[in-house]
C-alpha cells in the first residue's frame, strides 16, 4: 500500500484538531497585538523560505533535497506549537493565532514559492510543479477539516474539548510513524544524503530560531511573546511537507520528504533542549 493512503489521513485529522482549538476570534489577534503577530509571520512566512534558500545555495545538494528543504521551510507552524509555547510559559493565545494564521495563508503561498523553486533547480531532472494539484490537495487535507473542527467547537464545545484530548496525544506518534515508514522506504538515500541534508536542515533550524529570537529581541517584546515566536518559527508542520512530497497528485516523489523528516526529528530535539533551558534559567 502506497505510504500516501497514511500521510494524507494523518495530516487531514491533525488539521482537524487543529481547527477544534481555534475559535474565529484567534484570527482576530493581529489586530489586538499587532508587533507580536506581523513579527511571528515575518518570521514564518518571510525569514523560514529566505534562510533556506540561503542555506541550500552553500550546500552541495541535489535538486531533490533543495526541493525537500525549501518545501519544509514554507510550511505552516507545526500543531504541536502551542503546546511546546505554554510548557516555555510563553503567549499561547498568540502561539494558537500564528498557527491558524500561517495554516490558511502557505495553503496559497506555499504553491507559488515552491512553483519557483522547481522552475530553478527541478527542470533538470524532470520534476514539475502542478500548482492547481497543490492547490486543490491543501484546500482538502487542510482548509476544509481546520474549518470543520472550528464548526465542532462553535456548535458542540465539550464534544470538541473530548476529541481534542485524544487527537492531541496522536499527534506526535503520528509524526514519528511517518518518519519510521519513510527511513524505511528511502534508507539508502537517506543513508547517502545525511551528512550534508542533516548538516543543511541542523543549520536552517537553528539559523532561523537565533534570527526569530534576535528580532524579537531588538524589538522588545516581552519574554513570552519571544519564546512564542521562537517555537513557532523553528516548529514547522513536517506532516504537511511529507504529504506534498509523497501525493501522487502533486510531487509523487517520497524522497522530497527527506529533509522534512530530518527537520522532524531535529526540531524536536532542538525545541526541547530550548525548553530545558528556559526551566535552567528561570530557576
Amino acid at each position: 500500500m502506497s505510504s500516501v493512503f497514511i500521510v494524507l489521513p494523518i495530516l487531514t485529522l491533525l488539521m482537524f484538531d487543529l481547527g477544534l482549538t481555534l475559535r474565529l476570534s484567534d484570527f482576530g489577534l493581529i489586530v489586538q497585538r499587532p508587533k507580536a503577530m506581523i513579527l511571528g509571520l515575518l518570521g514564518q512566512l518571510l525569514l523560514l523560505p529566505l534562510v533556506a534558500w540561503g542555506v541550500v545555495s552553500m550546500f552541495h545538494l541535489s535538486p531533490l533535497m533543495v526541493i525537500g528543504v525549501m518545501l519544509i521551510a514554507c510550511c505552516p507552524g507545526g500543531s504541536s506549537s502551542n503546546i511546546f509555547s505554554k510548557l516555555a510559559n510563553g503567549d499561547v493565545a498568540l502561539s494558537v493565532s500564528l498557527t491558524a494564521i500561517s495554516s490558511v495563508v502557505t495553503l496559497f503561498t506555499l504553491p507559488f514559492v515552491m512553483q519557483w523553486v522547481t522552475t530553478q533547480v527541478g527542470q533538470t531532472v524532470g520534476i514539475e510543479l502542478p500548482v492547481g494539484n497543490l492547490l486543490m490537495q491543501n484546500l482538502l487535507t487542510m482548509l476544509l477539516p481546520i474549518g470543520i473542527g472550528i464548526a465542532v467547537r462553535h456548535w458542540w464545545s465539550k464534544a470538541a474539548g473530548s476529541i481534542d484530548r485524544v487527537l492531541s496525544r496522536f499527534a506526535f506518534p503520528a509524526l514519528m510513524l511517518l518518519a519510521t515508514i519513510f527511513f524505511v522506504q528511502h534508507y539508502s538515500t537517506i543513508a547517502d544524503n545525511i551528512t550534508t541534508v542533516g548538516a543543511c536542515v541542523a543549520l536552517l533550524l537553528i539559523g532561523s530560531i537565533l534570527l526569530a529570537g534576535g528580532l524579537s529581541r531588538i524589538t522588545h517584546l516581552p519574554d513570552g511573546q519571544r519564546r512564542t515566536i521562537v517555537i513557532e518559527v523553528g516548529m514547522q508542520n513536517a506532516a504537511q511537507a511529507i504529504a506534498v512530497a509523497s501525493s501522487p497528485f502533486v510531487f509523487n516523489d517520497g524522497r522530497i520528504a527527506i529533509p522534512a523528516i530530518i527537520y522532524a526529528l531535529l526540531m524536536n530535539v532542538v525545541l526541547l533542549s530550548y525548553l530545558g533551558l528556559i526551566k535552567r534559567f528561570n530557576h
